[in-house]
C-alpha cells in the first residue's frame, strides 16, 4: 500500500466497519438488504487544497459463475485530473468478483498507473481449501477472508444501529499479500453537510497501519449513512505525503433513500 491510488481505495475499503463473527465450518450466508447490481457511487478527491481527481465504485449489471457461485461484479476506480495531471498522473484500476451468497472474494484484480509507476496484481480466492493465488504465488487465507473491495460490500449489511462510542470492531483482509486486521472504532453519531444535502451518518476512525502511508494509527475518520443502504459520505485521512478527503457527488441505482435531513 505505496501508493496514491491505493490510499484512495484503502479510504474507500475503510468507509464502513465491519463486525467479525465466530465462523463455523458451515457455509456462512449473507442476506444482503444494503445494495443490488447496478449501484453507482461517485467521489471527488482534494489532495490537500487541490481538486485532485475522482474516484468511483460500482456494482456492474452483470452476473458472472464462478466455480458454480453466483457474484457481485464490482469496479472501482480512481483518475487524476485538472492541474494534478501535469505533476502525477493517476489511472488505476481495482475489480473484485464477490461470492453473491457469502459475500467473501473470489476474484480481485489491480491496475494501477500513477506517475510513471506501473503495478499490476491478479488474485483467485479458493475459499473452500483457504488458498489464494497471487501473481502465480500462493499464500494460506483465514476462512471467508476479504479483498480490498469485498470488505466494503460485506460490511454494509451490518445492524449499526446499537453501536456505542468507542467500541472496536475488526475484519481480516488480504492485502499487499499479507493477511491484515483492520479494527474500526465508531466514534458517534453526526449529521454531515455534504454535496448531496444534509444527511444523517455514523462516524467511524479505522485504525490504519502507520508508516506505510499514514503517519498514526488514527489518521483516517470516515462518514457512512445512518440507513440500510450504509453508503460511504465523506472520508478525510492524512498520509506521509499530506492529505487526501473523498466526498459522495453522485449517486444511482441505491437499495433504499438516503438518510437526508429535509
Amino acid at each position: 500500500m505505496k501508493s496514491f491510488g491505493t490510499a484512495i481505495i484503502i479510504s474507500l475499503s475503510a468507509l464502513l466497519p465491519v463486525v467479525v463473527h465466530t465462523q463455523s465450518t458451515s457455509p456462512r450466508t449473507v442476506d444482503n438488504k444494503a445494495f443490488k447490481r447496478g449501484e453507482q457511487l461517485n467521489y471527488r478527491i482534494h489532495y490537500g487544497i487541490l481538486d485532485a481527481g475522482t474516484a468511483s465504485i460500482s456494482v456492474l449489471n452483470e452476473n458472472k459463475v464462478i466455480g458454480g457461485r453466483n457474484s457481485y461484479h464490482v469496479l472501482g476506480t480512481g483518475n487524476s485530473s485538472g492541474a494534478f495531471n501535469f505533476f502525477f498522473k493517476v489511472r488505476d484500476r481495482y475489480e473484485s468478483y464477490i461470492d453473491e451468497k457469502s459475500m467473501c472474494a473470489l476474484i480481485f484484480s489491480r491496475r494501477v498507473d500513477e506517475g510513471g509507476f506501473k503495478f499490476t496484481q491478479d488474485q483467485v480466492y479458493d475459499q473452500e481449501y483457504h488458498k489464494v493465488n497471487s501473481n502465480g504465488k500462493e499464500y494460506n487465507i483465514p476462512n471467508y477472508v476479504q479483498d480490498m473491495l469485498s470488505s466494503f460490500y460485506f460490511a454494509r449489511n451490518f445492524d449499526y444501529s446499537n453501536e456505542q462510542p468507542g467500541k472496536i470492531d475488526s475484519v481480516t483482509t488480504f492485502v499487499d499479500n499479507e493477511v491484515w486486521t483492520l479494527r474500526i472504532k465508531f466514534v458517534k453519531r453526526d449529521t454531515l453537510d455534504s454535496d448531496i444535502g444534509k444527511i444523517r451518518c455514523l462516524v467511524f476512525e479505522p485504525m490504519v497501519q502507520k508508516g506505510r502511508i499514514f503517519k498514526h494509527d488514527d489518521d483516517l475518520q470516515v462518514w457512512i449513512s445512518d440507513d440500510i443502504n450504509h453508503v460511504p459520505i465523506r472520508a478525510q485521512a492524512n498520509i506521509l505525503v499530506g492529505s487526501i478527503k473523498l466526498d459522495l457527488e453522485s449517486y444511482s441505482g441505491l437499495i433504499a433513500s438516503l438518510a437526508i435531513v429535509k
